[in-house]
């Protein structure tokens, strides 16, 4: 009778062994088929839209990727260096020359040249100093805040206009409220959400003006990892094609703050040229870029 026993518990272990040995084997299989994707931390703003689109995009495809928000938000120039240097797999960035040169650009924007749209940050009670600008050359008598390492900052000082560079973001909303420069450029769809989380800041949007340039904002990713390039090309392609591209940008918070606060269509507008736009940005396919102006009507 024990002999009994002990065979029978002896094949109970053997098929327990067996069942874990398949499970390790299948759950390494699909380990293995799962490409390590390293980004930056954080889902607050750009972030956070960024990281949406990106996870719809890849959804599109075969491959399946593993996230790894492990790495902490530094400065621009840092998370370039370390994708170069094969720290990070995916960066998101306005585009430049140099950008395009170091990286590779998955040549959709995200925001379908929304970024291109900026109203003003200004301090509460300063409205009545900006109630005559009309022109660029009225533009150019005030201060405007900007990361010193911004792309759009080389437009803003291309077209002649009064630039404070500041090194960190946060720090801009600061000297605003302390009068350190009369105004904060901001997508036209960023500025409510960034002011509602600094109540104690004197902050408000400047209601007339509508800044216009050509502004893209790319995926980019190392030249070293054409199939990642690949993969989110063919995933953004699909998701122009069945619509769910244009269903995330509409649903964004975001994005629904333009709709709702931004007034564009009573704004006057002032172009500004953008020296630092890529010859190969893709400028005349229409599909990819979206007048803001139309959300109104």
């Amino acid at each position: 009778m024990l002999s009994a026993t002990l065979f029978t518990s002896t094949q109970r272990l053997i098929r327990r062994l067996v069942y874990l040995s398949v499970a390790g084997l299948v759950f390494a299989s699909v380990s293995a088929q799962a490409t390590p994707l390293r980004m930056v931390d954080g889902r607050e703003g750009i972030n956070a839209y960024a990281k949406g689109l990106l996870e719809l995009v890849l959804s599109k495809v075969p491959q399946t990727y593993e996230w790894d928000e492990s790495t902490g938000n530094t400065t621009e120039t840092r998370i370039i260096q370390m994708l170069n240097d094969g720290e990070l797999d995916i960066v998101w960035y306005a585009t430049t020359e140099e950008l395009e040169t170091s990286l590779q650009p998955i040549r959709v924007p995200m925001y379908r040249g929304l970024l291109g749209y900026r109203v003003l940050m200004i301090k509460r009670g300063t409205q009545h100093r900006f109630d005559h600008i009309e022109t660029l050359e009225d533009l150019q008598e005030i201060s405007l805040g900007q990361g010193r390492f911004w792309a759009d900052t080389e437009v803003l000082t291309a077209n002649g206009l009064n630039v404070v560079k500041v090194i960190k973001y946060e720090g801009l909303f600061f000297m605003l409220d302390g009068d350190r420069f009369d105004a904060f450029p901001r997508g036209a769809h960023e500025p409510w959400q960034e002011i509602q989380e600094r109540p104690d800041l004197e902050l408000e949007v400047e209601r007339n003006l509508l800044l216009v340039y050509t502004n893209p904002f790319y995926f980019f990713v190392s030249r070293a990892n054409p199939e990642l390039a690949r993969n989110l090309e063919q995933g953004f392609r699909i998701a122009m094609e069945d619509g769910s591209f244009n269903e995330y940008f509409f649903n964004d918070s975001t994005v629904q703050d333009v709709v709702n606060k931004a007034n564009l269509e009573n704004r006057t507008i002032i172009r500004l040229e953008n020296p630092t736009l890529p010859e190969a940005t893709p400028v005349d396919q229409s599909d990819l870029w979206f007048d803001p102006t139309e959300l109104s009507h």
